[in-house]
């Protein structure tokens, strides 16, 4: 052992020897270094600035070098853009013409065509309208050269005033309703829903709206919550809604009216809990009618 590492020990100092002369011989160009430092220094700013890591640097660049590239020739594209925002400008503008012409025209008849439905469903002398207004905004607007609003009167000789502003739950469904009808076939909705739509009519009227409602329920599903027996015996299919308390809790129960039920229950909303034979025949023909 004490001949290896006396070995070792001449072994280390000549090599040590060797790179002291190696050491000796080696001469640093001042400026060249300085330079050198100068430039890692200045890699260093641009890494910060652009807060990427020295080795991200040269793809930094390629990304500038393309941006650059774009923006060349940028006064000769942004005389392509104008050309295409004028002659974009002037397509929106004409197809804004052509379907302003095409309002006014179905405002008038859709106008016309509601006005007399209201009278069948309950409110003689009121008076609905179609009214167009230029659109305040300077830019182009999806909906065209104009908004419109529906405009109702429901009482003889009240002024039009905004349908959202003016009627009440019996009158808005009443009104929804003779829209629906007089754009049957129009409108793409799968299912409408009518709540209270009998509020405040009874008799012939009530039997008019329950006509309606079948028509439309000829062409879409209709949900109609109605308590006057005239526009249930309209429906195709029944359900009763009914609470429940056991004292302590209150549930609201959907209950299906199949066969003879239907009879009893469109009975009961005529006659109240006692029912007579009258009744119950009165409500079967009721049913038979409502279904031909």
């Amino acid at each position: 052992v004490h001949g290896i590492l006396e070995n070792a020990d001449v072994q280390l100092k000549e090599a040590l020897s060797q790179l002291r002369h190696l050491q000796e011989g080696i001469e640093l160009d001042a400026g060249e270094l300085a330079e050198l430092e100068a430039q890692l220094s200045h890699w260093h700013e641009l890494s910060r600035k652009h807060r990427v890591t020295l080795d991200q640097l040269q793809g930094k660049s390629t990304e500038l070098d393309a941006e650059l590239e774009s923006l060349r020739n940028a006064g000769t594209k942004e005389t392509q853009l104008n050309d295409a925002l004028l002659a974009a400008h002037k397509a929106w503008r004409n197809a804004a013409q052509t379907l302003r012409s095409e309002r006014l025209r179905a405002a008038d008849a859709l106008s016309e065509t509601v006005t007399g439905l209201l009278a069948e469903l309950g409110m003689a002398g009121g008076r609905f309208a179609v009214e167009l207004e230029d659109n305040p905004e300077s830019l182009p607007q999806s909906h065209g050269l104009e908004r419109c609003e529906f405009m109702v009167s429901a009482n003889p000789g009240q002024p039009l005033r905004a349908l959202r502003k003016v009627a009440s739950g019996g009158e808005l469904a009443r009104i929804s309703l003779a829209i629906e009808v007089a754009t049957l076939g129009s409108d793409p909705v799968p299912t409408m829903v009518f709540d209270e739509v009998d509020a405040g009519i009874g008799g012939a009227v009530a039997e008019t709206v329950g006509r309606k409602l079948r028509a439309l329920g000829g062409r879409c599903q209709v949900l109609a919550v109605t308590h006057l027996a005239q526009v249930a015996s309209f429906g195709n299919r029944h359900l009763r809604v009914a609470k429940q308390t056991d004292g302590e809790a209150t549930e609201s129960q959907v209950i299906p009216m199949l066969g003879s039920d239907r009879i009893h229950e469109i009975a009961r909303m005529m006659g109240g809990k006692v029912l007579t034979p009258q009744t119950l025949a009165h409500a079967e023909t009721m049913l038979e009618h409502g279904q031909t």
